[in-house]
């Protein structure tokens, strides 16, 4: 038995060095990697595994680090991953090797690659650009009930020459448009730009880019890109429909969801109540589509509404304009 026992321990110390992790075995860095640029503000990082990886059983995955413009991590096991950013800046990220399933394991060195900024005199970009989009009723077909509009503002660089002429462009989705309606200023320089149809889906999530390039006979004009997310730029429509209606002291106030794609539970408004006798006036905040206030005053009352998103829907962005106001007056002698 002795003899037997020997060997079976021997088999046990085998096994288990086998399960030890191996230090000779290293991971290579992937090879290969680029930047490309696929579309407005939007890049394409690609590499392939290396090919004198030693083949073991480990499944390789992969860190990607992007440097610039905006520092961020993440861990993935495809070979290529496509990424929205602002490129006038330029890019640039690394990647490395890592192990999927076995953490004992030290990630192979990093591999770098970059996109230069776009060529451009210093000062001559579009500066402070702004936008807003907006949702109205669409009365020309029943399959997008809603469409969606885009004003952009934006200054004149400080440097940039008198002949300098700006252009924009928008990227939603895999859909892009070019300006055709502009604002100009007094040298007939685009400053804003009007897109009464867009294809921005109002309830959408994914970022808006927007990219202004320029001419000039006198300089090259550095391009300006950036990202908007819709919650923050969307400016919800005003309530609709709001009456008001005194009944001895109770002052009861109504109205209807503003006009949009988002369900009724999915807004919060503003009440202001104006007392004009006094010269008065209260806001009150409510998530319904009705308020009751009680009033003693004989008086004349304006009455405005506004909305906003509910956090329960989407992150809560701009207020919408104040509804038109409303006149009620109270002349009760009881």
């Amino acid at each position: 038995m002795a003899p037997a026992l020997l060997i079976l321990l021997g088999a046990t110390v085998t096994l288990q060095a086998d399960l030890l992790p191996d230090k000779k075995f290293l991971l290579l860095p992937p090879v290969n990697f680029t930047i490309k640029t696929t579309d407005l503000a939007q890049v394409l990082l690609r590499w392939e595994p290396n090919p004198d990886q030693e083949e073991r059983n480990v499944k390789l995955g992969y860190h990607v680090k992007i440097n610039a413009p905006q520092e961020e991590d993440y861990e993935t096991r495809n070979t290529e991953s496509k990424r929205t950013t602002i490129l006038h800046k330029g890019f640039s990220a690394s990647v490395q090797t890592i192990p999927w399933n076995d953490h004992s394991l030290p990630p192979s060195s990093w591999v770098s690659a970059e996109l230069k900024a776009p060529p451009g005199s210093p000062g001559t970009s579009a500066v402070n650009l702004t936008c807003i989009t907006s949702t109205e009723a669409n009365t020309y077909t029943h399959l997008r009930p809603y469409q969606v509009s885009l004003h952009c503002t934006w200054l004149v660089g400080k440097d940039a020459p008198e002949d300098t002429q700006y252009f924009l462009y928008y990227r939603y989705g895999s859909w892009t448009e070019e300006c055709q309606e502009y604002s100009k200023d007094t040298l007939q320089r685009n400053t804003a730009c009007w897109f009464p149809r867009t294809f921005i889906n109002s309830k959408g999530r994914s970022l808006l880019a927007v990219y202004v390039n320029g001419s000039s006979k006198e300089a090259v004009i550095k391009p300006l890109d950036q990202l908007f997310a819709l919650h923050a730029i969307d400016r919800v429509n005003p309530p609709v429909n709001v009456t008001a209606e005194i009944e001895r002291t109770c002052l009861t106030i109504q109205w209807k969801k503003p006009v949009s794609p988002f369900p009724i539970h999915c807004f919060v408004y503003e009440v202001k109540i104006y007392n004009t006798r006094k010269g008065f006036s209260q806001k009150e905040k409510v998530t319904t589509d009705t308020f009751i206030a009680i009033i003693d005053d004989i008086s004349k009352y304006s009455i405005q509404v506004r909305a906003a998103m509910s956090s329960v829907c989407r992150e809560t962005g701009l207020w919408s304009e104040w509804s038109q106001p409303i006149y009620v007056e109270n002349s009760n002698t009881d």
